[in-house]
Parts: C-alpha cells; sequence; structure tokens
C-alpha cells in the first residue's frame, strides 16, 4: 500500500501490460490490456486497521495529472477506454467520483471513461454477470482491434485502442475482468483465422478452456505476488470457472496474510525497490542516517513489545481476577492491570502508523 495511484508526471502505481499471443496454423495474433492504479495524487497509509483509509491528496491536480497519464497512453496505444471497476460507496466511492471528475476533462473521441461497480452487479460470486460489461465496451474492442500476421509476417489487422482496467490495486476484480475480455477477443480471433466456427467458443473444448483458465489465473497470481505477496484473490473463478469453498477459504487467508505484509514487512521491500531504482540515492559525503529516522517516539514505537505488553497486562488482570475469592484486595489488582492493558492497546490504536513497518528512505512525491 505503500505506492497508490500516481505520481505528479502521470505515472501509476502497478503498471502492467499484458499481451495475449497465439501462434497457429501460420498466423500470428496478439491482443494487448493494460491495468494501472487511479492516475492522480492519492494514498492509502497503513494504520493497523484492517482497510485503511483512502486520501485524496492535491485534489486540485486531479485533472491535470490524469491529462499526462492518458496522453502517455493515447502515444503508446491509439484509443483508450479506462473502465474503472471500483464501488460507487464509501471510500472507494470518493475516488471513483474523483476519477470520474478528472476524465471529464479528457474525454474525447480518443478516450472513454466507464464506471463499472463490480461488487454491485457481480457480488462475490456472480462473476457471469461479466457478461454485461462486455455488451458496454463490445463497441470499442471491435473498433480497437487486434494484431493479425499471415504466414508471410504480413500485418493483415493492427491493434489501434486498449482497454485500461482499474480496481484499487488493479489485481483480483482487474485480472477477472481481463481474463473475460481476452477470452472474448481470443474467440474472435480464432474464427478470424478459421479455427472456430461461426458460434464456436473456447468453451466448447474443455481441454483448451481448461488451459486458458490455467494460463491467466497464473497470470494474475504472479503480478498479485509482485505486488501484494500473495496470490491474487478471486482466482478460483479464473482457474475453474466458479467460485468454490476451498477458494473462498484461501482467499481468506491470503487476505490476512496480505494484512501482514501491508503492517509488518512492506516497508523494508518498499526501501530495497526505492534503493534499486535510484529513487533514493546513497551518498559517503552526507549523513548516513534515514530521513525518517531523526528521532522521535515513532523510532523506537515496537508492535511485538506493545503486543507482549497488552498480553501480559491481560494476563496478570485475570490472574488477580481469579485471586478475588481468597482476597478482596486482588480485585484492584485486576482493575489496575485491566486498566495498564487498556490504555496501551488504545494508544496503539490511536498510533497505528508509528507501530507499522514504513519505507523510511524515500516518500512519495505527493
Amino acid at each position: 500500500m505503500w505506492r497508490r495511484g500516481a505520481d505528479p508526471d502521470g505515472y501509476v502505481a502497478n503498471f502492467v501490460e499484458s499481451e495475449q499471443i497465439v501462434h497457429l496454423n501460420g498466423f500470428t495474433t496478439s491482443f494487448v490490456q493494460v491495468r494501472g492504479s487511479m492516475p492522480f495524487l492519492w494514498e492509502q497509509i497503513v494504520n493497523l486497521t484492517y482497510k485503511p483509509k483512502f486520501e485524496i491528496v492535491k485534489s486540485e491536480d486531479a485533472p491535470q495529472v490524469a491529462e499526462r497519464h492518458f496522453l502517455d497512453l493515447r502515444k503508446k496505444y491509439g484509443f483508450v477506454l479506462a473502465v474503472d471497476l471500483v464501488n460507487k460507496h464509501g471510500g472507494e466511492g470518493r475516488l471513483s467520483e474523483k476519477f470520474a471528475s478528472a476524465m471529464q476533462h479528457i474525454i474525447s473521441d480518443d478516450v472513454r471513461y466507464l464506471h463499472f461497480d463490480f461488487h454491485k452487479i457481480c457480488g462475490h460470486i456472480h462473476f457471469e454477470r461479466l457478461s454485461i460489461l462486455y455488451d458496454q465496451i463490445a463497441d470499442f474492442l471491435e473498433k480497437s482491434g487486434y494484431l493479425l500476421l499471415n504466414e508471410k509476417d504480413e500485418k493483415i489487422k493492427e491493434q489501434i485502442g486498449v482497454v485500461r482496467t482499474n480496481c484499487i490495486d488493479c489485481l483480483d476484480r482487474t485480472n477477472v475482468t481481463q481474463s473475460m475480455i481476452g477470452r472474448r477477443m481470443l474467440e474472435i480471433q480464432l474464427r478470424r483465422i478459421g479455427v472456430f466456427g461461426a458460434e464456436e467458443t473456447i468453451s466448447s473444448h474443455p481441454n483448451f478452456d481448461e488451459s486458458f483458465k490455467i494460463l491467466w489465473a497464473n497470470h494474475g497470481d504472479d503480478i498479485s505476488i509482485q505486488y501484494s505477496g500473495t496470490p491474487a484473490l478471486k482466482g478460483d473463478f479464473v482457474r475453474c470457472g466458479q467460485r468454490t469453498a476451498q477458494g473462498i477459504l484461501k482467499d481468506g487467508w491470503n487476505a490476512l496474510a496480505r494484512y501482514y505484509f501491508n503492517n509488518f514487512s512492506d516497508g523494508i521491500k518498499q526501501d530495497a525497490i526505492d534503493l534499486l531504482h535510484g529513487h533514493y540515492i546513497v551518498s559517503v559525503s552526507r549523513d548516513m542516517t534515514p530521513p525518517s529516522q531523526t528521532g522521535g517516539l515513532e523510532n523506537i514505537a515496537s508492535f511485538p513489545l506493545a503486543l507482549s505488553l497488552v498480553l501480559a497486562g491481560f494476563f496478570f488482570s485475570m490472574m488477580s481476577l481469579w485471586q478475588v475469592r481468597y482476597d478482596l484486595r486482588h480485585l484492584f489488582f485486576s482493575i489496575i492491570w485491566a486498566s495498564i492493558t487498556v490504555a496501551i492497546a488504545a494508544f496503539v490504536r490511536a498510533n497505528g502508523r508509528i507501530f507499522c513497518n514504513r519505507p523510511r528512505l524515500h516518500k512519495p512525491r505527493h
């Protein structure tokens, strides 16, 4: 969660280009999709809560940042359709509203914006309802096309536009959606080169269907692991074509793992990335102390220590309470220990940010 949204130049977090390529009967076909965080300045700083609040930074700069982002996409891909999958309510709703507002200054014949409330329409199990989204974007997909080369590597058809998909992390909802679009486009390509009949689909061939699902499920897992530390959620639908009890349980485990990584290990990982990318330059001619280690409570705050104190306080308060039946004075000690425990827990909750594993070398340019 240490990289969200865009930087002032319009470059977004977790931007991924996925190209689906087929070589068959001498033909080569290709279809490209992209994903990336919502292109304006926003953040979601970890603070020990399961889902930290979304904060929009420099709201007035959103149109300019989004414009820079889509200008770059137009230069690279041609026409652009931005498909926004986030919720319309709550914190996600505020981000979606800001995204839609920023897009009003950019929408043209070359750039389109479409909001599709994934959770409201598809819920957690009815992902087949993504066909509603496909119906809404089918005209753009037909217009933007795909690459097709014949046996002599001569270009018969060219892709002149791209669908840009986003949710919050651009992982789970995005991957389910992109796999659906990839499936539909692959069927169109296979009909064009004469492999499929007019009404034939990938689902008509069980072995091919299984291979396609595994390909996209593995693809989603790889992207998710490098960004969040765990395989993608909702991967059972991509892999199996339906939601399963085992998949839901696995999602629960991965969600807990993401919570742990976000709060207690991702800061160090972000430092490593910033160091390797040159965002933080080590200089022997200056103080080697990282900028965020210059003193203060946050440099001595330790969640393991705080958790140990809370557990110890709870243990001693229960032990004292147990002894009350022998001596009423233990009730006083039980209240004291319970008060200390509650006070420590309240302090940690109120100052959750300083107890998380934070990047110490470089801060986002907001």
